[in-house]
């Protein structure tokens, strides 16, 4: 069994390395939150999926049985996951002219679709938001009972000062100062159903526009977004479990209000280790909508963009992003994931040649120690850009031996191959990409192009149209651009 004793993970909740215990021994539970299906995956949550993903990797690696719960929330939050506003998932079925249901499954399928093409492993569970109502109204009841909410017009809000009051501390995993918040914010009367601002909803009722709704104690209505993520945590985990995940931008309010909602309903602290990624932006800048600054996993993968040169494989994608930790801002750039493909393909070059290294009858090379530097640099709270320059060592150790400057005996061949087998695939998720498989599509189709081109400046456009056209009604898709040619498939 691998070594486990030298984990260590940064808590968000102590601003710290700690070294990891599980609570219950050779056993990790651990919550990530997912998706609300309302549009489609992008990238920067493909990091966020992609990184918990080498989490779930690793400490199967290091021998745990590992629970990785991530929810599907398909009730649907609020515009900026407030407490007003009109539901993302039925203003997307509003736009669509589709029932919700449709939306969810459509966009569930498509998060699936796109994890799978970059290679996560699924969760061990993975439940809906709607499929634990019954649940969340009780947890709702208790912390009514406790004093710890209140019913306003048919809304549930947790009451945050009543909780502070009861000598709990909300604001204890982002540092804010809830107190000072309170005296400096001021409401006009009548303006909220909320006795301060930074109440939030357990239940809200709805408005008669509102298309999804289910009925409760209180009013027909829906859950807040908070409550479902503590609610299945906790069901598929127990009251306090190992790892709580999630993008930063969910450190506050959503993982601050699980915590309090979880004390105030069990007395318990949920989470021992709170683990955040950092941002993905792109050419230096935030991506964002509306400044066109933005590419969607499908558009990265085809090439069917105006902002990078041409398609890249997923495998490619994973392998840029894991050159960064995750408690990184990663900066997406054409530039950047040229040079990723590169290093990637040298990898993949050297780890398959390895089964054509010569054998000697002594080893030059000592195996085992570059095999705890690996695992050294893992167990740095999953370091996976150290892990990577760790297996670029290995990459000049496996030419060093073809060319006969380093020598490696038959067993220690097979230790070498076999863990460099075992941090590629099953701890990084990495494989050879498909597009090593295409030379025959890629030199054909390079031909093609040069007839059209050559049909082109003949003014033969018949068969440069027939050649275009025939290729698209195969779903290959030809685009003609100031560098020349590329297609799409």
């Amino acid at each position: 069994m691998v070594e486990r004793n030298n984990l260590k993970i940064y808590n968000s909740l102590t601003s710290d390395k700690e070294k990891f215990e599980s609570i219950t021994p050779d056993f990790v539970g651990m919550y990530v939150c997912g998706p609300t299906v309302y549009s489609n995956v992008h990238l920067g949550n493909v990091r966020t999926f992609m990184s918990f993903d080498i989490v779930y990797r690793y400490l199967k690696h290091l021998g745990y049985k590992v629970r990785y719960v991530r929810n599907i929330t398909d009730v649907g939050h609020l515009e900026s996951d407030a407490d007003t506003g009109e539901d993302k998932i039925s203003k997307k079925a509003r736009l669509e002219q589709l029932e919700p249901m449709e939306i969810v499954q459509t966009y569930t399928n498509d998060f699936h679709n796109v994890l799978l093409q970059f290679n996560n492993i699924p969760p061990s569970v993975e439940p809906t938001a709607t499929g634990h109502l019954i649940e969340q109204i009780e947890w709702i009841k208790i912390l009514l009972d406790k004093g710890l909410a209140y019913e306003s017009n048919g809304s549930v809000y947790f009451d945050v000062k009543k909780y502070n009051d009861s000598g709990y501390n909300y604001g204890e995993l982002s540092k804010r100062d809830i107190e000072e918040l309170m005296s400096n914010t001021r409401e006009l009367d009548g303006q909220s159903e909320k006795k301060n601002p930074q109440d939030f909803a357990l239940w809200k009722k709805a408005a008669p526009e509102h298309i999804m709704r289910w009925p409760s104690p209180w009013s027909d209505g829906f859950p807040g977004w908070h409550l479902e993520c503590s609610v299945m945590s906790t069901k598929y985990l127990g009251d306090q479990f190992d790892i709580h995940g999630g993008g930063m931008d969910l450190k506050f309010p959503h993982h601050e209000c699980e915590i309090a909602q979880a004390k105030g309903t069990t007395g318990l602290a949920p989470v021992k280790y709170w683990m955040h990624t950092n941002m993905l932006i792109m050419n230096g800048q935030k991506m964002s909508k509306s400044t066109g600054n933005t590419i969607n996993p499908d558009e990265l993968v085809s090439g069917n963009n105006q902002l990078f040169e041409k398609a890249f494989d997923p495998m490619i994608i994973r392998f840029f992003m894991l050159q960064a930790h995750y408690r990184s801002v990663l900066d997406l750039t054409n530039d950047g994931v040229i040079a990723a493909e590169k290093g990637f393909q040298r990898l993949m070059d050297a780890w398959q040649s390895m089964g054509e290294m010569p054998v000697s009858d002594e080893s030059t090379f000592d195996v085992q120690a570059w095999v705890r530097t690996c695992h050294e640099k893992m167990d740095d709270d999953f370091n996976t850009p150290m892990l990577i320059a760790q297996l670029f060592e290995a990459v000049k150790i496996i030419q060093q031996i073809h060319d006969g400057g380093e020598k490696i005996n038959q067993h220690d061949k097979m230790i070498f191959k076999l863990r460099m087998q075992e941090f590629i695939e099953n701890v990084l998720g990495l494989k050879p990409a498909a597009t090593d498989n295409n030379a025959k599509l890629s030199a054909a189709m390079q031909l093609l192009i040069e007839l059209r081109n050559k049909a082109r400046e003949d003014r033969d456009w018949a068969l440069s149209d027939k050649i275009r056209d025939e290729l698209a009604a195969n779903g290959i898709v030809l685009k003609d651009g100031k560098s020349g040619t590329t297609y799409t498939v």
